[in-house]
């Protein structure tokens, strides 16, 4: 005969995984919904980057209008400090040097001075082109999103201007204005000339900077020399000096001052040379980043677009080309404006216009045509 056996401590372990794979069940069920709510196919690492940078540009879009204009008054302050220094130590210390070494470099610092406040001033005033409004345009590649017009080839929106800008590379918030085809050129030598600016003061500065930073003094004295019978005397700064003459009060209060200006002098070479480094440092990568750029023929933007372009055309093993790549000689004229000038406008200052109206551009295609 058949015994039975009864457990009632089992059951309890039977029904914990009955309500465990319920509860695991309903809560894979809740994920498959949220994930259904947010997924998308075309999902990919730079839609996730673009969408957590949101926040910066917004900000950009809403602000750099606002702050342009004190980074322009911050950037001129900055140059102004740099030619008070170079006036107020350098040049006296060079003419006591040597007066003709001195003439020399004040022709070579004029010069770079001269192209960099005119190219700084070009770079704000003028500017970087528009499509025309209400008029006409010969050749349209797309409608613009926010302005609802057409658009011209190389022309791209600039949400803080509001505006269509011809040949657009970015907006610049140290010149507030956007760079673009007109005033491109002016962007880059600007750049230019104040790196060799820069390396100018620092190679004839750094002299200056080690002797007032390191003093060649034999002894430290600590008091303060007197002149009293043509001889100068160092009484402590520890003794009253409730004895001494006016005169002897007047060496002293001159040897002070003497001291605060030379502590002023060393505070502004250490400012000056903070800066020089600093302002080299990101002029360099600037220069190289968008020298690059006008070697390949392309702006920012457009170095982003042939980007991808690029990658998908090896996708499907084929070689892209930059249609506005004309060379590395030719895209330097192009960008300079030297058609129908020499590279003598480079060198000084040019208010000469850029090739074509930035509405039709010549394409390496074009090039082509013409040789058939």
């Amino acid at each position: 005969m058949a015994k039975i056996h009864w457990s009632i401590f089992k059951s309890p372990k039977t029904l914990v995984s009955i309500m465990w794979m319920y509860l695991n069940k309903k809560w894979w069920r809740l994920k498959l919904i949220i994930a259904s709510l947010f997924y998308n196919d075309f999902i990919s690492w730079n839609y996730a980057c673009d969408i957590a940078l949101e926040p910066i540009f917004w900000f950009v879009e809403n602000f750099t209008g606002v702050i342009g204009p004190i980074l322009i008054v911050m950037l001129l302050s900055l140059t102004g400090l740099m030619i008070y220094t170079a006036y107020y130590i350098g040049i006296p210390y060079w003419w006591e040097k040597s007066p003709s070494i001195t003439i020399i470099l004040l022709i070579i610092g004029h010069w770079l001075l001269i192209n960099v406040l005119f190219h700084y001033y070009m770079g704000v005033k003028v500017p970087a082109g528009n499509p025309p409004e209400g008029g006409l345009i010969p050749e349209a590649v797309s409608i613009c999103k926010k302005c609802i017009k057409p658009k011209p080839p190389r022309t791209h929106h600039c949400s803080i201007c509001q505006k269509c800008v011809l040949k657009m590379d970015h907006h610049c918030p140290w010149l507030n204005n956007c760079v673009g085809h007109y005033n491109h050129r002016h962007f880059f030598l600007y750049m230019i000339f104040t790196a060799i600016g820069i390396i100018f003061i620092m190679i004839f500065g750094v002299e200056i900077a080690y002797q007032e930073i390191f003093p060649d003094y034999e002894q430290e004295l600590d008091g303060h020399p007197v002149k009293i019978n043509n001889n100068f005397e160092i009484i402590p700064v520890t003794e009253m000096m409730d004895h001494l003459s006016h005169e002897e009060l007047d060496e002293i209060a001159k040897h002070e001052y003497k001291i605060k200006i030379k502590e002023t002098r060393r505070r502004l070479i250490i400012f000056a040379g903070l800066i020089c480094v600093t302002g080299l440092f990101i002029l360099v990568g600037l220069i190289w980043w968008h020298g690059k750029l006008i070697t390949n023929g392309e702006t920012s933007i457009e170095a982003r677009i042939n980007s991808k372009e690029i990658d998908k055309y090896n996708k499907q093993g084929k070689i892209y080309q930059n249609p506005y790549d004309f060379g590395i000689l030719e895209n330097w004229k192009i960008f300079l404006g030297l058609k129908q000038h020499s590279w003598l406008c480079v060198l000084l200052p040019s208010t000469h216009s850029p090739r074509g109206n930035g509405l039709t551009w010549q394409t390496i295609y074009d090039k082509k045509d013409e040789k058939i």
